[in-house]
């Protein structure tokens, strides 16, 4: 695989909790080798206030981020994706676009921690659960040898640290 920044798409269902985290994890520990983006099968109207709060506390970057579809990342004139990764059972059942780019696509089941019910401080659990998850996921992630593995290599890699490594 080329070198330079890769572009990644995470998707989930709502793009409230799980596809953000993501992306903000991989904008910080990834900085000038990915920009990542995410985006939902059915967009959520906004984050979810505890996704921000904690993503805030750990110093990931929050801004200008809201609820987006998939579409406008297969659009035509969409910018070429290197990765795209589903969080979600949903979207991964859904019939997705050929993205842009013909990207690496990858199932990282992870679960929903806005389903979890119980005391502010057991939601609050749930969302630190899956966002350290996410962050052990993204570091073997971007320490993997994008340049020297070619394209098949690298698909087993990711598929397999998405097996290995449930959030």
């Amino acid at each position: 695989m080329q070198s330079g920044i890769y572009r990644v798409l995470f998707l989930s269902r709502r793009n409230s909790a799980r596809s953000v985290m993501a992306e903000a994890i991989l904008n910080k520990i990834g900085k000038g080798r990915f920009e990542a983006v995410s985006a939902a099968v059915d967009p959520a109207p906004v984050i979810e206030p505890t996704v921000l709060d904690l993503l805030r506390s750990a110093d990931y970057p929050i801004e200008n981020m809201t609820p987006r579809h998939f579409g406008a990342f297969a659009e035509a004139g969409a910018a070429d994706l290197d990765f795209v990764f589903t969080l979600s059972d949903t979207a991964a059942g859904e019939p997705l676009p050929e993205w842009p780019g013909l990207p690496i696509t990858s199932h990282w089941r992870c679960p929903d921690p806005i389903l979890v019910e119980g005391e502010s401080w057991e939601r609050k659990q749930a969302f630190t659960q899956v966002l350290t998850g996410l962050e052990r996921r993204l570091n073997i992630f971007i320490s993997l040898p994008f340049t020297s593995l070619d394209r098949m290599s690298l698909q087993n890699q990711i598929r397999g640290l998405g097996e290995a490594q449930e959030a």
